[in-house]
């Protein structure tokens, strides 16, 4: 999920776009640049590019010492897709003639047999990024047509995938171009001129009247005023919006707060964090790995270290990488790894995960894990951040920034990148076949629908199970397999968001001392979905059942069984056993907020709790 922002008018621009992308840099922020309209020596305008990786900051102190009256261009804050975040790769990305500047957010499918089509034509490529196509199918329409908005028409005819798209052309100073297919475009006209972004908090302070274009429809900005044509190049009137919230509202996108933005925004994470991951061939391709398939196969332990979320995250790893690779994996809090000894040799394998990448504990024990020789690969949300220059390999999860203390979005990528990992791990020890790896790879790539599902179907039964748990001081979580790891981390976002005291078990522990809490109404909130380990789970809620307790299920659709032990079911779509912690995860974090709203808790800011720990 990238950030796009645009303005032509009266003012000058760059001041507009920096601040722009700024308040969109929760869409990305490994690199950032801009484009600019400026006159030449001999009176043409002329486009100046300017690009930086990293976050806006930097871009903006370059843009600063520039003395730049522009008052037309386009901006743009990317989180890499396709393509490395580097300055090549930063956006805007030009035309052969560097007449024609392009900024996007979305993925195009079929830009590499394009690419082809247009080297073969005499196109230089400059990047690795799929973006790239449009400026150069821009170009070659704009040589037949003369009219920019044609061009974008014809370029758009061209593509397949998702885009939101502002472009601007030497040849037609003052003017933005801009399209939108499956990918948010919103349109505003100021007092000051005409402002495009993809996210209307970009554009609050201009104007609180905006268009959210629709897939197909196309606007031509000028100083004067906006145009709206539809594919056919037909005049259109849009719908205008009215805003009314305020900057803070806007940044929520509506939601009532960031907790639930974050979870809605979870199948777009998983789409986002697997794009450009399998080869054509059908094998795993993370061009961040830093560690060949040689290194990889010598490798015979896997500790991952993570504290909090991200130890549960590492909790299904284990799971996935014994299971597929058939190599011994232990789970550690970062806070303890180093200070017990741990047997690491040349040929252990350390996953460090970490949201912010700058956890005091993770750093420290990746650092001692160094130290002793071992490899290092990191799991982490930060393009650049310490965990990532200091491991030796890294997947990104594409998140984008997370701004509610609990995290819910940032562990759902971590899961899919661990899961990812894990897949690799089996492809190179030659457990998994190419053929089994695509399966796998496709199946994994479902889970955004069945999150959306969940998302779309599931809340009135959530909010019901909420409400049961509202007055209770005490819950238990129980699960078996994956259902126990998931267990962990719906306990955890129970407890930090609600302030309610919760603990996780395996269910098979409960006769073990558990079981003493249980009393008639005390929660019980079980893992139950269909796996090889069901009727055992099933047999454990029975014995809660006996003694009073009010369960909810996290269930399997279609199974209607569980209805007779459990007061309240969550569904959720049938999924592969070594998936369902992806799905289960999403209405477990729906319960805890809901549960933490009725009881009044801030959810996207608990008491005594940080978004990262940054000291130990």
């Amino acid at each position: 999920m990238c950030g796009i922002v645009g303005y032509t008018g009266a003012d000058t621009a760059k001041s507009i776009l920096t601040d722009g992308l700024k308040r969109l840099e929760y869409r990305g922020y490994d690199s950032a640049g801009v484009a600019l309209e400026r006159m030449g020596d001999a009176g043409s305008c002329e486009l100046d590019v300017v690009r930086r990786t990293g976050k806006v900051a930097g871009l903006e102190s370059e843009l600063v010492a520039r003395d730049d009256a522009s008052t037309c261009g386009i901006g743009h804050t990317r989180w890499a897709t396709h393509g490395r975040p580097t300055q090549a790769n930063a956006h805007p990305h030009v035309s052969c003639d560097h007449r024609i500047a392009v900024v996007h957010n979305g993925i195009i499918e079929n830009f590499a047999e394009l690419r082809v089509e247009l080297e073969e034509r005499g196109h230089r490529f400059a990047s690795e990024t799929d973006t790239e196509v449009f400026a150069h199918l821009i170009e070659e329409a704009y040589a037949r047509e003369h009219d920019l908005m044609a061009a974008v028409r014809a370029a758009c005819t061209r593509v397949v995938g998702a885009y939101g798209i502002a472009v601007v052309c030497a040849d037609e100073p003052g003017v933005i171009a801009v399209a939108r297919k499956d990918s948010p475009i919103v349109v505003g006209r100021g007092e000051r001129g005409s402002y495009v972004a993809s996210d209307v908090i970009a554009l609050i302070d201009a104007t609180r009247d905006v268009v959210v274009l629709e897939d197909g429809q196309f606007a031509r900005l000028s100083p004067d005023g906006i145009e709206y044509t539809d594919a056919e190049g037909a005049c259109i009137e849009p719908e205008v919006t009215h805003i009314d919230w305020d900057i803070d509202t806007a940044e929520k996108g509506g939601y009532p707060d960031f907790m639930l933005k974050e979870i809605y925004e979870q199948p777009r994470v998983v789409r986002d964090t697997l794009v450009g991951r399998l080869s054509p061939s059908g094998e795993l391709d993370i061009d961040e790995l830093g560690l060949s398939f040689e290194e990889l196969d010598l490798i015979d332990r896997v500790y991952v270290i993570a504290c909090g979320t991200s130890y549960h995250a590492g909790l299904i790893a284990k799971n996935l990488i014994e299971g597929w690779a058939r190599i011994p994996c232990e789970v550690e809090a970062a806070s303890e790894f180093r200070y017990r000894n741990p047997i690491i040799t040349p040929s252990t394998l350390v996953v460090a995960v970490s949201q912010s990448g700058e956890t005091a504990d993770t750093l420290a024990a990746i650092r001692d894990a160094r130290i002793k020789g071992a490899k290092v690969f990191g799991i982490t949300n930060v393009v650049g951040s310490p965990v990532a220059r200091e491991s030796d390999g890294v997947i990104y999860t594409k998140a984008n920034k997370e701004i509610a203390v609990a995290s819910t979005k940032s562990f759902i990528g971590q899961v899919v990148s661990l899961t990812l990992l894990a897949m690799l791990l089996g492809q190179v020890k030659g457990r998994l076949t190419t053929r089994q790896v695509r399966m796998l790879f496709h199946e994994l790539g479902d889970t955004a629908a069945q999150i959306q599902w969940i998302l779309d179907t599931q809340v009135e039964a959530v909010h019901k199970a909420a409400l049961a748990c509202r007055d209770a001081h005490s819950a238990l979580f129980v699960g078996r397999g994956m259902g126990a790891a998931i267990s962990c981390e719906g306990a955890l976002k129970l407890k930090e968001v609600s302030y309610l005291h919760a603990e996780a078990y395996a269910a098979g522990e409960m006769k073990h001392g558990p079981i003493a809490l249980i009393d008639p109404g005390f929660p019980v909130i079980a893992v139950t979905t269909r796996s090889p380990t069901y009727d055992k789970v099933v047999s454990n809620l029975k014995e809660c059942e006996a003694r009073g307790a009010m369960i909810v299920a996290i269930a399997t659709a279609g199974d209607e069984d569980i209805r007779a032990i459990a007061d309240h079911v969550i569904y959720i779509p049938p999924v592969r056993d070594a998936f369902s912690a992806i799905t289960a995860t999403v209405p477990l974090q729906l319960l805890a907020r809901d549960v933490a709203v009725l009881r009044g808790c801030d959810v996207d800011q608990p008491r005594n709790l940080a978004k990262s720990v940054t000291v130990e």
